[in-house]
């Protein structure tokens, strides 16, 4: 169940973000049709975070450690080209114009996908008791 909301919740962040930038396009039909696209978006870029990401972030720690942590969000950039570079192989509908609409397609993303993200139950942490009841 918390993969399908983190799925949905980094849905919603690409869905700001492709509604707020031209240069992401999405080119689904019907509403439907965004929504899927949408979701196997979020569903590639999640992949890639977890598989490509750390690799980047493993090679390019100096410059991470230099730019105080500044250069993560080039590695974001990159990681959001990934992603519309795959999704362009499959045939999905999503595209991002440039590195950046990438830059500022991540920033977008990361502030969304935080947000979002605060909202969901924790891993670790029990769940919330109803005020009134026993445990």
């Amino acid at each position: 169940m918390r993969f399908l909301l983190r799925l949905v919740a980094n849905a919603a962040a690409l869905a700001v973000a492709t509604w707020l930038l031209a240069g992401i396009q999405l080119t689904a039909s019907g509403t439907g049709d965004k929504v899927l696209v949408l979701l196997v978006v979020a569903l590639i870029f999640g992949v890639v975070n977890a598989v490509v990401k750390p690799v980047f972030t493993a090679v390019t720690a100096c410059i991470v450690l230099l730019t105080l942590g500044l250069f993560l969000l080039v590695i974001n950039a990159l990681m959001l080209l990934l992603t519309s570079w795959v999704a362009g192989q499959i045939g999905i509908g999503w595209y991002v114009d440039g590195f950046w609409t990438a830059l500022l397609g991540a920033i977008i993303v990361s502030v969304v996908s935080f947000v979002l993200n605060a909202f969901l139950p924790d891993r670790n942490q029990p769940p919330r008791r109803l005020r009134g009841t026993r445990a």
